[in-house]
């Protein structure tokens, strides 16, 4: 993903004052965001490690290009549009000693030897084929072709198809019922018709006694019978779809098991349409979108066929362990519980694919409920399509947080996934013969990214083992022990691994420093090297703070880490600002460059730069502090999450002197949320707020994220009553300015009108909504944006300065 640096270009009339930013204002803050400069991104290495790639932008044209580097030589080049359509895709799979490599390229498959570099292409038709894998010893490849498998052999050429999924209808209940009939086994000319009555059996018995004729043919008929059979043509075995999704197919590496999922999909779940008003038609043109939180989902059902037996069978998901256990948030629904309790129903699931170990003998697969629950790790009989459990972590609120769905193969017995059963993501490995599960990181940190190394004896992650905020890559041998740390900058290290994993291309940030390319050698207290130098001189000439990084502690007793921007001379009115990140889940308080709100940070320093205290608060619910810190939320969003920015208000008032009411808040998306629901439930500690693109109704989100949260509209109406801001709207007091862009597909603008109505039904004067016509969720216009935060900046002084 491009990632841009910041704002639309001021009148130049030197080309010294075109180098110097001098005092910050909302028109050069927002102006498109290459004249900060343009990072560089979507680092990936060459097979033969010889060369890096990235895609850059030193010179502020119109579009990134993709450049190269190699370790030898750091100095990026251009890479030539030959070369790049000589490009190898990066994903493909491996043989066992890393020396072949099979992958697909415009719906064909092809196989690069590394030692010679040379390409085999294995496939030229019109059909795509696709997941290319070796089998067990590699004589053979497994690929994907129109939803089935087959397999080519390397050394004879020889085709085989494995499967025949089918989508008819007929066949569907026999597919699933383990029935099925062979193509060429349908009823010949020569087969007798079965009798429909007493009376049509009677006559054919008849005939047989009185007549040697019939006794003839009738002999006849039956050994022309079994020598048909003899030389019948036995098809593949008819596996029927039906209307079901077919999803993550997988051979057995002995050939002998295909598992797969069914998807039926939720076709009754109605869906929102965005008007769009400034359309090249001059009419105004729905733009399809999402469900609504509670909709109807997707239901799932894996199954095996048996190549061996010619059987098909459903995977037994009943014995899995708590699979009838009922939410604990039911406890405040008597009624409701009763009848859960009575029915007695397995809770609905999510099936993931199956995992075969390298030898084949075990397999595993990931299950979880559809209300987020449980997770759990299933050992897979595939002779029997039984399950027994491996793992199984449970959460009263939802299961989530870094590298929750992550699971792989160490060897042949042993697995390793990651999970926060102890408060944290951690790394975790257990054994399948016996269900043996060790934990191998410990401690008040997270896992954040997960890597296994190519001998499969070493794990590499990124972790924030030092502070909450500081990111390295380490090693460790997947048996466990101290953690290496391998990158020395202090701020965020995002590392992409070469493939003889010899070098580190490091994607490094500071607070006020945006991203920048640095290579290092994968040793311990290596040095690492600048490859890129993307800052233009303008952005340079501002001296962009480094925000203070605090802690205080909220009413609960947690410490709370914040961003501090302290002006160098303190308005008289001694105003403060509160911003609050959006996406809930996210870090934003952190010692590195601010991927997400670069332009607030930016308005944060100008806003500083005019008096103001401005505080940056990663709230109950963000990303980076643990389990509990992530479900703080849990059934009350606008509660703890809301509490933390009032302790931080009083810290500010006790410790630097803020005064208490001349403070104002603002925030994007779930920050939009928050800055309506200080405004309404907190209106004697906010004066002013503005809420962009907000949800002012958890009911009309999306059912992925809310469901979590905050369960399901008709399930748990008393989560959903206490977190919308628009029962709540009655408490207005101060000045709230409304923003939101009018083809938001994410949060849709039909929140922001509904809660209009409901000021307006109230009697509300004190408020007023900015609409912005061609933007969705995140804006893109330099001009929506310069307008936007004009309006805001205009706010906080009349408000928090009285001016």
């Amino acid at each position: 993903m491009k990632r841009l640096l910041t704002a639309l270009l001021i009148p130049i009339c030197t080309a010294t004052y075109a180098q110097q930013l001098g005092t910050l204002s909302v028109e050069k803050i927002m102006r498109d965001p290459k004249w900060i400069g343009v990072a560089p991104s979507n680092f990936r290495w060459s097979d033969d490690n010889r060369k890096l790639y990235f895609n850059w932008n030193p010179d502020n044209t119109d579009r990134d290009e993709l450049f190269a580097i190699t370790p030898s030589n750091i100095k990026p080049a251009k890479v030539s549009i030959d070369e790049q359509r000589a490009f190898i895709p990066e994903n493909g799979d491996w043989n066992k000693s890393r020396t072949t490599k099979l992958y697909e390229k415009n719906g064909d498959l092809f196989m690069l030897d590394l030692k010679t570099g040379k390409t085999r292409r294995l496939t030229s038709t019109t059909e795509r084929e696709s997941n290319p894998a070796f089998n067990i010893d590699g004589s053979k490849v497994i690929f994907t072709r129109s939803e089935n498998l087959y397999s080519l052999n390397l050394n004879t050429g020889e085709l085989v198809q494995i499967t025949n999924f089918t989508h008819s209808a007929a066949n569907a209940a026999m597919a699933q019922s383990g029935a099925g009939r062979r193509s060429g086994g349908a009823r010949t000319s020569r087969e007798p018709m079965l009798s429909g009555n007493e009376q049509d059996r009677w006559l054919k018995a008849e005939q047989l006694e009185l007549f040697d004729i019939i006794k003839v043919r009738d002999k006849d008929r039956k050994l022309d019978s079994i020598e048909n059979k003899e030389f019948e043509y036995k098809g593949l075995k008819e596996i029927g779809l039906g209307d079901q999704l077919l999803s993550s197919v997988t051979l057995s590496p002995d050939g002998r098991f295909v598992t797969y999922t069914l998807v039926k999909l939720a076709t009754d779940a109605k869906r929102v349409n965005v008007p769009n008003y400034v359309t090249a038609s001059g009419y105004t043109e729905d733009i399809p979108n999402r469900t609504k939180v509670g909709a109807a989902q997707n239901s799932y059902e894996a199954y095996v066929f048996d190549t061996r037996k010619d059987s098909v069978y459903r995977i037994s998901t009943a014995g899995i362990p708590g699979i009838k256990d009922i939410p604990a948030y039911f406890k405040d629904y008597p009624k409701e519980l009763e009848q859960f309790t009575k029915r007695n129903e397995d809770r609905k699931l999510n099936i993931r694919g199956v995992q075969w170990s390298p030898d084949g003998k075990y397999a595993v697969m990931m299950i979880t409920a559809q209300d987020n629950k449980d997770r759990w790790i299933m050992k897979l009989d595939p002779a029997t399509g039984g399950l027994s459990p491996l793992d199984r972590e449970h959460n009263d609120a939802w299961v989530g947080g870094p590298g929750a769905y992550e699971l792989g193969w160490l060897d042949n017995t042993h697995i390793y996934f990651e999970s926060e059963d102890s408060g944290y993501a951690h790394i975790y490995t257990a054994d399948v013969t016996n269900g043996k599960k060790k934990q191998i990181t410990n401690g008040k940190w997270e896992v954040q990214t997960l890597q296994l190394s190519n001998d499969k004896k070493t794990f590499y992650f990124t972790a924030n083992i030092e502070h909450p905020g500081i990111t390295h890559f380490y090693r460790m041998p997947v048996t466990g022990g101290e953690p290496v740390k391998l990158t020395t900058m202090k701020g965020t290290n995002a590392v992409t691994l070469s493939p003889d994993e010899k070098w580190l291309a490091i994607d490094y940030a500071y607070t006020n420093k945006p991203h920048e390319l640095y290579i290092q050698d994968n040793k311990p207290g290596a040095k690492p090297v600048q490859v890129t130098n993307s800052l233009t001189d303008e952005f340079k000439s501002y001296r962009w703070r480094d925000p203070q990084m605090v802690t205080f502690k909220n009413r609960y007793g947690s410490d709370v880490y914040a961003h501090l921007y302290l002006p160098a001379k303190i308005d008289p009115a001694k105003p403060a600002v509160i911003f609050v990140h959006g996406a809930g889940y996210l870090q934003n308080v952190t010692y590195g460059w601010s991927d997400h709100y670069f332009r607030e940070y930016m308005f944060n320093n100008m806003l500083a730069d005019n008096g103001y205290t401005v505080l940056d608060i990663d709230y109950s619910g963000s990303a980076g502090y643990g389990r509990d810190w992530r479900t703080a939320i849990y059934r009350h969003m606008g509660g703890k999450d809301l509490t933390d920015q009032v302790d931080g208000v009083k810290m500010l008032v006790d410790k630097y002197g803020v005064n208490p009411k001349h403070v104002g808040m603002y925030g994007g998306s779930y920050g939009g949320f928050m800055t309506l629901m200080a405004m309404f439930t907190e209106p004697d500690v906010f004066a002013a707020g503005a809420a962009i693109r907000s949800v002012t109704d958890w009911a009309h989100y999306n059912h992925g994220y809310t469901s979590d949260i905050l369960n399901e509209p008709f399930t748990d109406e008393k989560a959903y009553r206490a977190s919308s801001p628009i029962y709540f709207a009655d408490g207005l007091k101060g000045n709230l300015l409304m923003l939101h862009g009018m083809i938001d597909q994410n949060v849709n603008y039909q929140d922001i009108v509904r809660l209009s109505q409901k000021l307006i039904e109230l009697h509300k004067e004190n408020w007023s909504l900015a609409s912005y016509p061609v933007e969705d969720h995140g804006f893109v216009q330099p001009s929506s944006w310069t307008d936007e935060y004009k309006r805001i900046y205009k706010l906080f002084e009349e408000n928090l300065k009285g001016k």
